[in-house]
């Protein structure tokens, strides 16, 4: 199989958490096949060519329903790249939820994630969480194992902070080359600590600092989870910036969702945002996003932002 580009050249991806059926542990259906089809084909149709998995969605029946729609589809795996995570493990039974980034836990849950999408390669795999007790070293060694194996091209995280980040890529010779967090026009934590500084508000955000320096400098690529805010400014939303949302839509010739993905590409730090709606034509509706110009201004930036936080800058 023909290698797929570097996962840091994709703009948009298409989240796939939503495919599968219900969060439970029963088999998926037909028509949890068929809804993941028209999922798929509406992110083609979109520009959309990287689709973003991890092992825990929908109890396995995420990855399980798109290696189904691979099946049905010759050659569509070759002309798409495929991102999953481990290292959250759900309760079951009498085990509490927790993270395992053991480097057996790894190694088995990338093998049973290739199975579940029935292909030989992972393009992409993240660490989905920190784990607490995760030795990095046993970490290194596990992904660089993938990595020789060619069961895995690519590596990166999810949910880390810099210095988490730079502990672990200080063992590994494989690059981390993708940072996926929780950033919106809603979640506005990663830009908010920025300015925040040294005013008494620094505190409430929680963000590590120097992440989306440190990801900068290293090469690294953010991706956004959550990025359309759960349908939060677009669902005919009467509030000052849902409102404002959806005046600049209409005056750029767009759509109130392709809006607040350009509010993340705009900001310097290079955000690749990850669509996860199920519906097809909120998907077609990211179009825009793909690729081209980001169509908003220094002044329309700043005013979405200060619209969404609801009080002036510092």
């Amino acid at each position: 199989m023909t290698a797929p580009p570097d996962i840091r050249a994709h703009r948009l991806l298409y989240g796939c958490m939503g495919l599968g059926g219900g969060w439970d542990t029963l088999p998926y259906t037909a028509e949890d096949v068929g809804r993941a089809e028209a999922a798929v084909e509406a992110a083609l149709a979109a520009g959309i060519t990287a689709f973003d998995h991890a092992d825990i969605y929908r109890f396995g029946k995420s990855e399980a329903v798109f290696g189904e729609v691979l099946a049905r589809a010759p050659g569509l795996r070759e002309r798409i790249t495929v991102q999953t995570k481990c290292g959250i493990r759900l309760p079951e039974g009498g085990r509490v939820g927790h993270y395992d980034l053991r480097a057996a836990s790894i190694v088995r849950r990338v093998e049973e994630s290739l199975a579940r999408l029935r292909t030989d390669t992972v393009d992409v795999l993240l660490l989905h969480r920190p784990d607490p007790l995760a030795d990095p070293d046993e970490i290194a060694g596990a992904l660089t194992s993938l990595h020789s194996q060619g069961l895995v091209r690519q590596f990166g995280v999810s949910n880390m902070s810099g210095p988490q980040i730079a502990s672990l890529q200080a063992r590994l010779e494989v690059p981390l080359v993708v940072d996926q967090l929780e950033m919106s026009l809603a979640h506005r934590d990663w830009v908010e600590a920025g300015v925040l500084f040294n005013t008494p508000a620094a505190a409430g955000t929680g963000w590590p600092p120097g992440t989306l320096e440190h990801c900068a400098a290293a090469g690294i690529r953010l991706q956004a989870w959550g990025a359309l805010a759960r349908g939060r400014f677009t669902e005919g939303d009467d509030t000052p910036a849902g409102r404002l949302v959806a005046d600049l839509a209409r005056s750029k010739g767009t759509t109130p969702q392709t809006v607040l993905l350009w509010w993340l590409q705009r900001h310097p730090a290079g955000i690749a945002p990850v669509v996860g709606t199920t519906r097809p034509e909120r998907i077609r509706a990211c179009a825009d996003a793909v690729s081209g110009e980001t169509r908003l201004s220094h002044e329309e930036w700043y005013e979405l932002w200060v619209a969404a936080r609801g009080t002036p800058l510092p």
